[in-house]
């Protein structure tokens, strides 16, 4: 066979490209069984009681369903706003609960409402501050794709819109301390709006695998046409 040296300076740079796309599609595919799995189990546990003394990040908890006693705190409510269900816009509601007998509180997903006539039509979120017990599955915050400064700062006003979730900063307008996740609402559960949690998976372990084989057939693809490239050229 002969080679000229830009084909083979190709074939050498694209095949190894190839190939490590195929590999990592591969161990995606087993990183996501393995999360499927979390899911699977933590979803199965029995509810957790939330209290104070859990820990503050979602890592730990992730998925689990718990239940907690306290009240909503009705009076300072906030509107994520630029949530969009079924190509609709709106917002979803996030009411801190506070727990009984202890300082602090989590934010209560309760569901998404369209968007009114304008931005200073805001939706009715009232909710009653008699003691309940909540139940519901614990969750990161909705993320963002760009992130603009100052998105995370709420409106003064109640109930207060805001882009961008941050704990930190919404304890500091509260008064008390927050949990670093959201308790997604159960749908039996009362005082929601419309609620379908999304499940984490964006991608199925199958899809993986399928772009993993569609990697390896582009370099198997491009090994057959760089033998048949260096035949031809002996030939000539």
């Amino acid at each position: 066979m002969n080679f000229k040296r830009v084909p083979v300076i190709a074939y050498l740079c694209l095949l190894p490209i190839l190939l490590t796309l195929g590999v990592w599609q591969l161990n995606r595919a087993e990183e996501k069984r393995a999360l499927i799995g979390l899911q699977e189990q933590r979803q199965s546990s029995e509810k957790l009681v939330l209290s104070a003394t859990m820990p503050g990040s979602a890592e730990a908890l992730l998925y689990k369903p718990i239940q907690a006693v306290g009240h909503y705190d009705g009076n300072h409510q906030y509107l994520l706003d630029n949530q969009v269900s079924k190509g609709k816009v709106g917002y979803f509601v996030l009411t801190p609960f506070r727990l009984n007998n202890e300082n602090k509180a989590v934010l209560v997903n309760r569901g998404w409402l369209p968007l009114g006539k304008g931005r200073s039509d805001l939706p009715d979120v009232n909710v009653e501050l008699r003691e309940i017990t909540m139940t519901g599955r614990i969750n990161r915050f909705p993320t963002v794709g760009l992130k603009l400064v100052g998105a995370e700062i709420p409106t003064d006003s109640w109930p207060a819109l805001v882009q961008v979730i941050d704990t930190d900063v919404l304890a500091k307008q509260l008064g008390y301390p927050l949990f670093n996740f959201q308790v997604e609402l159960d749908k039996e559960a009362g005082y929601g709006f419309k609620r379908e949690w999304r499940e984490p998976l964006t991608m199925s372990p199958e899809k993986h695998v399928a772009y993993a084989v569609q990697w390896f057939l582009l370099a198997i693809t491009l090994t057959v046409l760089f033998v048949k490239y260096g035949f031809k050229k002996r030939h000539d």
